[in-house]
């Protein structure tokens, strides 16, 4: 529910008494994953190249891998590596701003680029007939980069409103990306935060950046992964007539650091501070080693021991317990050092002090105690598990064997990672917990709500001096004029490639059964799709449909909340459950061999949750207090509360989540007589994907539900779910701690099941589909005002609504809402020409093609499907359902349903800074104060 208000921060990184439930002594522990296969050679000029062969795809991955990580930030310009990922992409030589996006997303691809300690890497998927125009950008970006004030000025904004939107915003941003990182370190370049401050980024130069490509940037500091459906033969090739000639750096400036963290000798202790803290943390936080040396391995267990599932240790003794909503522990590692850190975030209700008390027991005990063996074999099937889902794609081996590659030079990382796990011993996590988890070299931390001081919690140990690097000495690239540009490389053979065959059955007692086996990993997902969704909720007791789904791992057929969640950690299996707003799902994701064991927990959590007393009571409260969290940040808010806002009164308007009101109201009888009418085998679904064949997927849902029946009669629908529409509005809503604006406009829309669902659709794609949509260029590219703006059409079985949205800067909120409703009048307004919607189909097929070949997402797309009572079928014909719409059908959906004065406007931000200018441009503005604000009502409260 909270880990991702504390996620990664030098890299995965989550907000992490009787001992948990021994895990099941029968599960197998010799969960493992395929090796990943790949061919390797290196250029003449350092350039090493990785290829992973995969014909069962369409596509082909290309991503570069730069050792240039925000380790190597220079004096004084933190976060400057990740400011420079973002200029790399836009302009060079024959590619003009941002052309790279047309280039991918065009073609029904995708691409992006990231930035961690210890490297920076850029990365697209598109059809493999592209995979040579995708090298040829890659030359241009690695040989022929426009470094300009056009493109430095621009870039820096956006990243400072990724800062705002990332750290500043959400509640916990600032103890993620500053507060941990300042304590965790002392002289390593991990002190430092990875996204900068506003204040370095506002003291950076076009020289720095031109200087940082000189110094870094270059073959013999990259490594080219290519991954997906290609000729070896004619890879390398390519690699040769693209890269060969490109030169090594002229003047490099090493990639080595020198710098050892020492080891901390005495314990302190700090307390942080922000103005929009919800629930106070405590935690502590040590050094740990760096990657890939003699603990790595049993620090990896030992988190997942303490805090990876239900069935943990700081799960048991604080969150079971009543004394935290979450509690977390993690180890993480890099190449220059480590961390390791244990928090929990603490029940407003309960003792501060007691929950530090049990914290420092659970450290103490584990250092002191050793693991038994189920708990041994639980984690490292749990890790196992995790990477067998990695590696279910061709794109997700290339990701994985990258991370692993930049951190310790070794291709072969990622499998000995998972051969070191396997021969980890309760000997290794004990000696590992009673080296790393030393009392003398602890920080304990407490993060609460108050006025920010960055004094109170700055590090005594003096803060290191970083290189600076040289003056550039390059004479700059200009774009060229477009009559001498190079042109992209056309498109090569399109690859033949069989999907999958999907079978449907329908059991003795009526359930639908879907199955397709889209893999050879030994991996698979079942999704169980059941009527019920959160418009089958009473507005007085919003949330029940999801508390019913959520809470059915705390009891069921004989079993306690303990030992479902020890059944299937110790399976390397997990299963997820939610309301939808029109259906509920359950999906379970394991190991092939497990499917069967997990299948029959995940059968009887459907159908026998018993939700005991004590657990509702405790996870009740939790979510009470998990909304303190979601109205503290203006993202959260506003998608809130534009539920009521759009649909008023009616089903649709209701929170799926709740109100704090509505769950305090919601009783264990309200769960029980939920799942008693809506879980019903009349309207139960099955979908089953992976390595798993058809048949046995079939087989598997027939032995789990096919003796499943009901005395009790058929659900009932939910009529007019959508209501009448609402009139147009304008709400503020004023949160006057806000570090950022949330920016929400919405336009009634059709149902799934129109006619007119996949034009609008498609026409969305135009205004809002992903980094070329209109939004996003006008947004970020054109103005940098935002990190990113976006709209979608969600999937509704009555009516739905179209929405924009964007976070930006409390001061320029007004701007966005001009953008927004400009844009919105010219969509409904243009006729489309066959050039733009031939685009953007390929762009939105490219995508859904992208999601069918993992099991997850097939699953996914076929659940939406059989929710609105369409052929399973049609997720192999969504390319032709868009090939049917023609220009003039998406023009007239979009004229029918997208115009400004048909919008809504949801602004949840500081008012004081925008509130004027948006009168300006929408006089009736409603202004409600978030303290006063009433998510159950159409009216938000503001009317008796």
């Amino acid at each position: 529910m909270f880990k991702q208000f504390l996620a990664a921060s030098t890299a995965a990184l989550a907000l992490g008494a009787a001992a948990p439930l021994a895990a099941q002594e029968g599960a197998d522990a010799t969960i493992s994953a395929p090796e990943i296969e790949y061919t390797m050679w290196t250029l003449d000029n350092g350039l090493r190249v990785i290829a992973i062969q995969d014909d069962s795809t369409a596509d082909v991955t290309t991503s570069m891998w730069y050792d240039v990580g925000s380790k190597l930030d220079p004096e004084g310009r933190s976060g400057f590596a990740h400011l420079f990922e973002h200029i790399l992409s836009r302009k060079t030589l024959n590619m003009p701003y941002n052309q790279i996006y047309g280039l991918t997303a065009d073609v029904g691809g995708t691409r992006n680029a990231s930035n961690g300690p210890d490297r920076t890497n850029y990365f697209e998927t598109v059809p493999a007939e592209y995979l040579e125009r995708m090298l040829w950008t890659h030359r241009e970006r690695m040989y022929f980069p426009v470094v300009d004030d056009e493109v430095f000025n621009r870039e820096r904004d956006v990243v400072k409103e990724e800062l705002r939107q990332r750290v500043l915003a959400p509640p916990y941003g600032r103890f993620q990306r500053f507060v941990l990182p300042e304590n965790a370190y002392d002289t390593t370049a991990y002190r430092r935060p990875g996204i900068g401050s506003i204040e370095e980024l506002n003291a950076a130069t076009l020289e720095d950046a031109l200087a940082f490509h000189e110094a870094y940037y270059g073959p013999d500091t990259a490594t080219l992964i290519v991954a997906g459906n290609f000729d070896e033969a004619n890879l390398r090739a390519l690699v040769d007539e693209y890269f060969a000639d490109i030169p090594r750096r002229e003047n490099p400036v090493p990639l080595e650091l020198n710098t050892e963290e020492p080891e901390r000798t005495e314990p302190r202790t700090i307390v942080a501070r922000a103005p929009n803290v919800p629930l106070p943390v405590r935690g502590t936080v040590w050094k740990g080693p760096k990657t890939a040396t003699e603990d790595t391995a049993a620090l990896e267990v030992l988190s997942a021991i303490m805090a990876r599932g239900d069935n943990s240790r700081l799960n048991e003794a604080l969150v079971r317990s009543g004394k935290a909503v979450d509690a977390s522990f993690f180890y993480s590692d890099g190449e220059e050092a480590g961390m390791i850190a244990g928090f929990a975030i603490t029940n407003p209700t309960a003792d501060a002090a007691e929950v530090r008390t049990i914290l420092d027991a659970e450290f103490e005990k584990v250092r002191t105690t050793p693991v038994s063996l189920a708990e041994l074999r639980e984690a490292k099937n749990e890790l196992m598990s995790s990477t067998l889902r990695q590696r279910e794609t061709a794109r997700g081996r290339a990701f994985e064997l990258g991370e692993a590659l930049v951190s310790t030079g070794d291709p072969k990382a990622a499998d000995k990672r998972l051969e070191a796990i396997a021969a980890v011993t309760v000997a290794d996590v004990q000696r590992a917990a009673a080296k790393w988890l030393d009392p003398q070299g602890r920080v304990d931390m407490t993060y609460e709500r108050g006025e920010e001081n960055p004094q109170d919690w700055a590090n005594p140990y003096p803060f290191p001096t970083f290189r600076s690097l040289p003056e550039p000495t390059r004479t700059p690239l200009a774009v060229r004029p477009e009559a001498e540009r190079e042109a992209p490389p056309a498109p090569g053979m399109k690859p033949t490639v069989e999907a999958p065959a999907i079978v449907e059955r329908t059991l003795s007692n009526g359930i639908e059964v879907v199955a397709a086996q889209t893999g050879d990993v030994p991996f698979g997902t079942m999704t169980v799709l059941v009527p019920g969704g959160a418009k089958s909720d009473a507005r007085a007791k919003a949330g029940v449909a999801n508390m019913a789904a959520a809470l059915a791992d705390k009891g069921a057929g004989g079993m306690g909340a303990q030992e479902i969640a020890a059944r299937l950690e110790s399976l390397g299996a997990s299963v997820g459950a939610t309301a939808g707003t029109d259906g509920t799902f359950f999906s379970l994701t394991a190991p092939a061999a497990n499917m069967q064991e997990a299948g029959e927990v995940l059968a009887s959590m459907i159908r026998s949750a018993d939700y005991p007393a004590e657990e509702f009571e405790r996870e009740r409260k939790r979510a009470i207090d998990g909304l303190q969290v979601d109205l503290k940040d203006p993202g959260a808010l506003a998608r809130m509360a534009a539920l009521p806002v759009f649909y008023g009164d009616a089903a649709y308007g209701s929170q799926p989540g709740g109100t704090q009101a509505s769950l305090a109201a919601i009783t264990r009888e309200d769960l029980l007589e939920h799942r008693q009418a809506y879980w019903h085998p009349a309207g139960t679904k099955i979908i089953v994907s992976g390595g798993v064949s058809a048949d046995d997927a079939v087989a598997l849902a027939d032995s789990l539900f096919g003796d499943w029946t009901s005395d009790a009669p058929v659900p009932p629908m939910v009529e007019d779910a959508a209501g009448e529409p609402s009139p147009v509005r304008t709400v503020v809503i004023d949160l006057p701690e806000a570090g950022q604006a949330a920016v929400y406009a919405g336009m009634r829309a059709p149902s799934r099941s129109s006619e007119d669902y996949v034009a609008l659709e498609l026409a969305n794609s135009v205004l809002g589909g992903g980094s070329s949509g209109r939004l996003f260029e006008e947004v970020r590219t054109k103005r940098s005002i935002s990190y990113g703006a976006y709209s979608g059409l969600p999937a509704r079985a009555d009516d739905a609504y179209l929405i924009a949205s964007a976070q930006t800067q409390n001061a320029t909120a007004d701007e966005v809402v001009q953008v927004f409703l400009d844009e919105f009048d010219r969509l409904g307004s243009e006729t489309f020409a066959e050039e733009l919607i031939d685009k953007r189909r390929l762009f939105l097929s490219g995508g859904y093609g992208r999601s069918l070949e993992t099991s997850s997402g097939f699953n996914n797309i076929v659940a939406e499907l059989l929710m609105y009572g369409l052929e399973p079928g049609e997720a192999a014909n969504y390319a032709a359902d868009l090939q049917g719409v023609t220009p003039e059908a998406a023009s007239a959906a979009a004229a029918k349903y997208v115009s400004a004065d048909k919008a809504t406007i949801v602004v949840v931000g500081n008012a004081a800074e925008f509130i004027d200018d948006l009168r300006a441009i929408r006089p009736d503005v409603e202004v409600i104060p978030a303290s006063e604000l009433d998510l159950s009502r159409g009216d938000l409260g503001v009317s008796e």
